[in-house]
């Protein structure tokens, strides 16, 4: 089995997968102080829940966007599991012509777009995934990446306004049942679902046409949010575990990789 770990901003995801099968998925909270113990005691638990043994992970791949959790996490790794894990970062074999200036593309987005790529080989794609932050990443029917954006993530924009204003409050957030609210709870909510319908809606027109010269492009979603819009129609494919089979697909591609060197080096 292999363990997939993503360490977010906000959360770190995780799934076991055995062969292509997804056994298990689960969510931690990546903010405040974590140690390597804490993490291994939670993982190991929280595995025996899903009637997994912990013995049966053989391999673990882990992608970040937080550098001071990565070390916990690999640590962790070692300690409770006697693994050293497969780390998605620059120089790693993609598949993807990712250009020079985009070496900094953050490791969750490289392993969405590689689970894309797999998922639908020869198709121009756009992956929106929402988290923390929203982001976009073209890619073509050729597999080169063709550019992307970054937008605050839904819960990012109501802590926003709610830290930074006297009278909101936190509420709910769902999909209202018009755009015209008649509380502020409910224009809250309101301002929170069609505002970032609207920001998605133009970056797929815009990357679309910049990226594509207007060809069709299949829309791919995922992330915590993205449920809350699978039934506006500006997606093709809502994919909850797009970004763990890309961490995975990361780890076997590279291990492929390794062996052929090792075959032709002899």
């Amino acid at each position: 089995m292999i363990l997939t770990i993503d360490i977010g901003n906000t959360q770190i995801f995780a799934g076991v997968f055995d062969g292509d099968e997804i056994k298990a998925r689960f969510r931690k909270t990546s903010t405040g102080s974590i140690t390597s113990d804490e993490l291994g005691i939670f993982l190991t638990a929280i595995l025996r829940e899903h009637d997994i043994n912990p013995k049966e992970i053989k391999d673990i791949s882990i992608s970040s966007v937080v550098p001071s959790l990565l070390r916990t996490v690999q640590n962790c790794c070692a300690k409770y599991f006697g693994i050293k894990p497969f780390v998605v970062e620059a120089g790693i074999k993609t598949g993807i012509k990712i250009p020079a200036s985009y070496d900094k593309l953050g490791a969750d987005r490289v392993a969405d777009c590689m689970a894309a790529v797999k998922r639908f080989p020869g198709q121009n794609l756009i992956v929106v995934d929402f988290g923390t932050a929203n982001t976009f990443d073209a890619i073509s029917k050729n597999k080169e990446y063709k550019g992307g954006a970054i937008t605050v993530g839904v819960g990012t924009s109501l802590k926003a306004l709610t830290q930074n204003t006297a009278l909101l409050s936190n509420v709910e957030i769902v999909k209202p049942k018009k755009a015209a609210g008649c509380t502020t709870e409910h224009q809250l909510q309101s301002g929170l679902y069609y505002g970032h319908l609207g920001i998605i809606k133009e970056y797929i027109f815009r990357l679309r046409k910049e990226c594509f010269n207007d060809e069709e492009a299949v829309v791919v979603a995922t992330g915590g949010f993205a449920r809350m819009f699978e039934k506006s129609g500006v997606f093709d494919r809502y994919d909850p575990d797009l970004l763990l089979e890309g961490i995975k697909y990361a780890l076997e591609m590279n291990r492929e990789e390794n062996k052929r060197k090792k075959r032709t080096s002899k």
